[in-house]
């Protein structure tokens, strides 16, 4: 019975599976994030019309050009059907639901950032999947000259959302205050 409740003590003193110190933060940040994300997508896709707009030049190495990724990352593992897209969806809903109950567990402000970023991207992506079938990318980088010809994967905000909160849990994990050091 002891061990019952020194066990409740403990588990309160870590925040519960779906809260806790950091989650305001890392949820908020997921929301503006997810926000954003769909805000730039319906404005390309209705108000500006990219897709008959076709490629539209914003700098001599950035195009808008709109694509359908049926896949996940950089378009690996593309589902047509309806049943690979369900899997997707199912995927991405674990893993959310996984990352948040990191970020209920998170000890520092830039894990709870890092995890809000990739979920809120998560969200974006999984929302394009449920209303289109597929995610919406709209973003080129490419250098173009006589003799190269290098064009990026075509991306949104969602990716560089999730791009940006990995890297920040890299840098957390190898270079932060509470990085591993060396004796």
């Amino acid at each position: 019975m002891a061990d019952a409740a020194q066990d409740k003590v403990e588990r309160k003193a870590r925040g519960s599976y779906a809260w806790g110190p950091l989650s305001a933060l890392g949820l908020w940040l997921a929301l503006v994030t997810c926000i954003l994300d769909q805000a730039t997508k319906l404005w390309l896709l209705y108000a500006f019309d990219l897709a008959n707009r076709g490629t539209v030049s914003l700098a001599p190495f950035v195009d808008l050009v709109l694509t359908w990724n049926t896949g996940i990352s950089y378009g690996l593992f593309p589902q047509e059907g309806p049943l690979g897209q369900w899997a997707l969806l199912a995927i991405k809903a674990i893993a959310a639901v996984l990352l948040w109950i990191w970020l209920a567990r998170a000890s520092s402000r830039l894990t709870a950032v890092a995890l809000g970023l990739i979920i809120g991207g998560a969200i974006g992506n999984a929302i394009d999947r449920l209303a289109y079938g597929a995610v919406a990318d709209f973003l080129l980088f490419h250098v173009t000259t006589e003799s190269i010809d290098f064009k990026w994967y075509v991306f949104n905000i969602a990716d560089v959302a999730i791009v940006l909160g990995v890297a920040a849990l890299l840098y957390e994990t190898l270079l932060g205050t509470g990085a591993a050091k060396a004796p």
